[in-house]
């Protein structure tokens, strides 16, 4: 790391939703983007092929349920997926609800603003999404 101390080492990368042992999934504070998530490793590892095959397959499993939680209560018109990692070389991805209004669509949202603003969005809650991840990640758990 050039000496520098990484970001996703030294901080959550947002506001902490869930963990387990080796992930944790954080909100993102983006009013243009709510909804957005990170799924960040614990460990520091560059990439998906640093991770043994059972790894790989946990951490895609906690990125999907992100995805379908982001699904039910924000209703996008689509779910980006991404892992960069470029300016942060610390496994994470990024999980994205995306609407045909959005500041950035048909653009990536790091691409060129197309348009100023969005319509409002639904307003959901940090605790909110909490219990629907603990519901999606541990469906065993929840019932009762």
């Amino acid at each position: 790391m050039d000496g520098k101390i990484c970001e996703l080492c030294a901080t959550t990368g947002g506001t902490l939703l869930w963990e387990c042992p080796t992930c944790r999934v954080v909100r993102v504070d983006d009013p243009h983007y709510p909804g957005f998530c990170r799924v960040v490793w614990t460990a520091h590892v560059r990439d998906m092929t640093d991770l043994d095959p059972g790894e790989r397959h946990s951490m895609m499993n906690v990125v999907f349920a992100v995805e379908a939680v982001i699904r039910t209560l924000f209703a996008p018109d689509k779910v980006n997926l991404a892992s960069l990692g470029n300016l942060t070389p610390h496994l994470h991805w990024h999980v994205i609800p995306r609407w045909h209004d959005d500041r950035h669509f048909p653009e990536p949202i790091w691409g060129s603003t197309q348009r100023d603003g969005s319509r409002p969005r639904a307003i959901v809650t940090d605790d909110t999404l909490r219990q629907a991840l603990s519901k999606q990640l541990h469906p065993a758990e929840n019932q009762g």
